[in-house]
């Protein structure tokens, strides 16, 4: 008891110590903020005269007007004095000569006599001298120089920022705070037009209350002045103002804000009233904890049914799933007299799709209705449990397969009535994937593996129907785990390699690209195609891996043919890679590479689900200059969207259209159209599979820049391609006096690859 009490007054007092010293931090943090903010706007200041003077001091008509014997006092007075009092607010503007004489003045309104700068040459000489490279005449404080930081983001003012020399410091004149600025009068031009030591333009602007408040409204502190005695208030904010040159000009006052007041003031007391109603509250702990146990021990038991069942559809959960299959097998090995334990797993198809379009509470309310009509289609004896997700296992007893199929119907049944989802009709159907113990395994495992696999296989084969699990099944999973497994070796041991298929200008008719293509010799199952194994490492997560050796070897070979543009796939995995660009970046340094004869070929499946990352990852790329081409145009559903809102150099026709062309009307307008399109918007058009000569001429009539296909020649070996570009024969393309060749219907065609 004795060490609870010393434990929660230990802990009541390092509370309050806590509270008091993150108000006190927050409030001493934003002091310093605003400190911070109003000297930087000082400097800013400053800096703003300086700009002014430049404005007219780096000028060859500054120079050659007052460059000679005498000065031309009309021009001083439009375009030093005038200008600069009435533009920028300066109250004296002088200038001096390459001796620090004084030639030319103006103050108060008016042309002054040059003499005037001597009641001023003691308090202006010090930011003279610094500007003529006197530091040590000086004795002033050395300011940030804001001025001469953005004089690099001029390009015609270079050559006058080059040899020109600035100061600009806050120093009293005639007892009063100013800001003194001193700038050289240079060409900004004609550089020849310098002789001898640049004279001075000297510019005054008194401190006064409208320099002040420009200073308030540009930081939000909206009571700053400058007054010359420190405020009284506690809530006021006083720190001196001192010149550059040591001179105390007054105080600089304001109210501060005080973001830690709420917890000095209001939290604090209120804490300190916790912890002394912590200690009174002790006192009735222990009576607290006899009650806790007893009502622990009522919870213990909604917590053990809690941990069986899903909380979102009151169903078992797949831990309790399992316990009961472990059960049910035991009992058929025993007692069941031939009866099959059926697993069925379900999976409501294209699930995700309602979670996107329509949000996650609908979609759990569609999982609670699905439970529901499940529930009520089974039979008496039959379980049902909730899987995760949209998933559910329901496990019944049957006599063998033809108990199986009962089963898949009488789930299949309860999705050919829509769900009513807060008045929405919702159609769905599901998937179901079916395995029998023991002819499909006795151990739990082993059932809802193979149930799984199945499952599998139906969403494979267009999802909506039952599959019951068959060997082959499992031998096709087997067979996927062992390319994977070789597929990786294959990377590591480099046995992968790349064939190119050349690609015809429609111009020239002679090679101009080349596409590279993976290939894979397996050492036991022969050549298999990339439709067999580039989605195995897709689904085994190891594309990016894969996609970078492509790259890489890519980049590598294309050093051999810097006349032609290397086009290689990139696929969406790949191209969701953070690191995307930084790999490219690395391959050019690397090989050698040039962007722009490198073409990075993505399919619509990127830009489906394009975001912030995606976007940015494709500007990167074409920033880098590389060349990017939307490939198998035409098979997505918004194609032409994305010409609207991606910029592509290439647009590659899928070669279904190409095929199709000379005997379907749809097809030959829609190669016009995208080839109109893309020629409108600046791109290449590329048209993929052509077999014939006729299907060649037809598509260049299209308006085709490009052409690739069997025709021309099939993906062959690197040391080939070099080969072939030497010996091939420019391609004739259609002559203009040809234009019925496209009402022409040519007979059937060689197989696409």
């Amino acid at each position: 008891m004795v060490g609870i009490r010393s434990a929660i007054t230990f802990f009541g007092i390092l509370l309050l110590a806590i509270v008091a010293f993150a108000g006190w931090s927050a409030n001493r943090a934003a002091t310093e903020t605003e400190r911070a903010l109003l000297e930087n706007a000082i400097n800013k200041s400053v800096g703003s005269v300086l700009d002014g003077l430049k404005s007219v001091a780096w000028w060859d008509e500054a120079v050659t007007r007052i460059g000679g014997d005498t000065v031309d006092l009309h021009f001083a007075d439009t375009e030093f004095g005038l200008f600069l009092t009435e533009t920028y607010g300066h109250d004296e503007v002088y200038v001096l000569d390459g001796n620090d004489r004084p030639i030319y003045a103006y103050k108060n309104g008016a042309r002054a006599e040059p003499g005037a700068y001597d009641l001023r040459r003691a308090e202006l000489s010090p930011v003279v001298a610094e500007v003529r490279g006197r530091p040590e005449d000086s004795g002033l404080k050395e300011r940030p120089d804001e001025f001469g930081r953005t004089q690099s983001d001029y390009r015609t003012l270079s050559p006058a920022a080059d040899i020109a020399r600035w100061a600009g410091h806050i120093v009293t004149v005639g007892d009063r705070p100013a800001v003194v600025g001193a700038i050289s009068i240079v060409p900004n031009i004609e550089m020849a037009l310098l002789k001898g030591t640049p004279k001075l333009l000297v510019g005054v602007v008194y401190i006064k209350e409208e320099f002040i408040s420009k200073i308030a409204r540009s930081i939000l502190l909206s009571d700053l002045e400058l007054s010359p005695h420190a405020a009284a208030k506690s809530s006021v904010l006083s720190e001196p103002f001192v010149g550059d040159d040591g001179k105390h000009a007054g105080y600089l006052s304001w109210t501060t804000r005080r973001p830690g007041h709420i917890l000095l003031s209001v939290i604090l007391p209120l804490v300190a009233c916790g912890v002394f109603g912590a200690g009174i509250l002790s006192n009735q702990m222990f009576k607290r904890l006899r009650r806790a146990s007893e009502e622990l021990a009522q919870r213990e038991a909604k917590s053990r049914h809690a941990s069986r069942h899903d909380a979102l559809s009151g169903l078992p959960n797949r831990m309790h799933m399992l316990e009961k299959v472990g059960q049910w097998l035991a009992k058929a090995n025993l007692s069941l007299n031939g009866r099959r334990v059926v697993a069925a797993y379900v999976d409501i198809d294209k699930f995700k799709d309602i979670n996107d379009t329509l949000g996650h509470e609908t979609g759990d309310k569609l999982v609670r209705a699905v439970a529901e009509r499940l529930r009520s289609r089974l039979r008496a004896g039959d379980f049902i449990a909730r899987f995760g997700g949209d998933e559910f296992t329901i496990l019944c007893l049957a006599e063998g397969e033809q108990g199986g199929k009962h089963l898949a119907e009488r789930i299949s049944a309860a999705f050919t009535e829509p769900f009513s989802i807060d008045g929405q009709s919702l159609r769905v159907k599901a998937s179901i994937g079916i395995a029998i113990a023991p002819d499909h395994g006795t151990t739990t495992d082993e059932l809802m593996r193979h149930a799984d696999i199945a499952l599998y296989d139906a969403k494979r084969q267009g999802r909506d129907r039952a599959i019951f699990f068959t060997a082959d099944m499992a031998r096709d999973v087997e067979t996927r785990r062992a390319i994977e497994v070789d597929l990786r070796a294959a990377i590591e041991r480099d046995e992968l390699r790349l064939q190119y298929q050349p690609i015809v200008s429609c111009r020239t008719g002679e090679i101009v690209g080349a596409e590279a293509l993976l290939r894979w010799c397996h050492p036991e199952r022969g050549e298999l195609p990339p439709s067999t194994f580039i989605p195995i490492a897709e689904d085994s997560g190891f594309m990016a891996t894969l996609g970078t050796w492509m790259l890489d070897r890519a980049a590598r070979d294309a050093k051999r043919w810097p006349n032609l543009d290397i086009a290689v796939n990139l696929s969406p995995l790949q191209f969701r890679q953070t690191d995307l660009p930084k790999i490219m970046k690395g391959l050019v340094e690397a090989h050698g590479l040039v962007p722009q004869r490198f073409v990075l070929e993505i399919t619509e499946g990127v830009l489906l689900e394009a975001n912030a990352s995606t976007i940015s990852t494709l500007d990167a790329l074409q920033a880098m200059g590389f060349q990017t081409a939307l490939d198998d145009f035409g098979t997505g559903y918004s194609s032409l969207l994305y010409l609207c809102n991606f910029k592509f150099h290439k647009i590659k026709i899928d070669r279904s259209f190409v095929a199709n062309a000379s005997s379907s009307e749809t097809s030959r307008a829609i190669v016009q159209s995208v080839a109109s399109l893309g020629r409108g918007l600046g791109m290449e058009i590329v048209a993929e599979g052509v077999e014939t000569d006729y299907q060649a001429q037809l598509m260049s009539l299209f308006g085709c820049t490009e052409l690739q296909g069997f025709y021309f020649s099939r993906p062959v070996e690197v040391d080939q391609l070099s080969a072939l570009v030497k010996k091939f024969k420019p391609w004739q393309g259609p002559a203009p006096s040809k234009p019925a060749l496209i009402e022409h219907t040519p007979g059937p065609t060689k197989a696409s690859a």
